[in-house]
């Protein structure tokens, strides 16, 4: 039996085909686990998620995912569909006739995968040096309460925002969640007190004064794998043992990418832009 993490989808149907046929993906022997931002930029995200809910053994959410929920949930308050941003692509999930169903499935995904035996963690952007690999999981579990919840639209009502940017175990309800939510699925660059930068997209080297790699400070934990997403300039490289990324840029022209969790080694399948 073989365990596959695969790097952000985002609606990139026929590249996911391409994968799974390289691997050779057996149901019946292989494990799939998926990054997060399964949806979203890309040409086919209703069919995307069709496949993956199928055929996933794991999956974490990541904020491309948290915003076609909230889409979802305006659109049942208001008979619009909202926030939608120009670039959005999955509108063809909002009308499709398994919507419902589609989104009560992603909403109970976790944002976060902690496999004790395996000692491997998966995030969507990863896990701040300021959290061990358990404290992180037991807040991640938090914010699965509210989506699993009888109410999840209230979550989504507050989602959006950068502040507060910093964690304070202070911190109560929605603003909590908030900060929570944000280090899970939009971390990129933080600063030694664990500081959130929103700003900057770009490679490692591109962090602004004071920050640096969420990956590149000393872990709590470090015997715990790491894999995570979400940081397409990356290029599914971190420089740091133990530590994965899994985003090599498909919907942007580059490639999907399969990590073999046992042998760390990774398949990929270009992708046209």
């Amino acid at each position: 039996m073989t365990t596959y993490v695969i790097g952000d989808v985002q609606g990139c149907y026929q590249p996911l085909l391409c994968l799974l046929e390289k691997i050779r993906f057996n149901p019946e022997k292989d494990k799939l686990w998926f990054a997060g931002d399964l949806v979203n930029r890309g040409p086919d995200s209703l069919n995307t998620l069709r496949l993956i809910k199928q055929i996933a053994s794991k999956v974490v959410l990541g904020n491309h995912d948290l915003h076609l929920l909230a889409c979802y949930y305006r659109s049942l308050q208001t008979d619009s569909v909202g926030p939608l941003r120009k670039k959005d692509t999955f509108i063809d999930i909002l009308e499709a006739e398994d919507c419902e169903e589609l989104m009560n499935w992603l909403r109970c995904q976790p944002l976060m995968v902690w496999s004790k035996k395996k000692q491997l963690a998966m995030t969507h952007a990863g896990i701040p040096h300021i959290w061990s690999v358990k404290q992180a999981y037991k807040l991640s579990k938090e914010v699965n309460k509210v989506l699993r919840g009888k109410a999840p639209e209230q979550f989504f009502e507050v989602m959006y925002g950068n502040s507060p940017d910093s964690w304070d175990e202070a911190l109560k309800d929605f603003e909590r969640l908030r900060v929570i939510t944000n280090y899970l699925t939009r971390m990129r660059f933080v600063t030694d007190d664990g500081q959130l930068d929103f700003d900057v997209k770009e490679s490692a080297d591109s962090a602004p004064p004071g920050f640096r790699p969420w990956y590149r400070y000393a872990r709590r934990d470090p015997e715990n794998a790491l894999v995570f997403g979400h940081w397409a300039a990356l290029g599914g490289k971190t420089g740091v043992s133990n530590i994965f990324a899994t985003d090599t840029g498909c919907v942007w022209g580059g490639s999907l990418t399969a990590l073999n969790i046992r042998t760390k080694e990774t398949i990929s399948c270009e992708c046209p832009r």
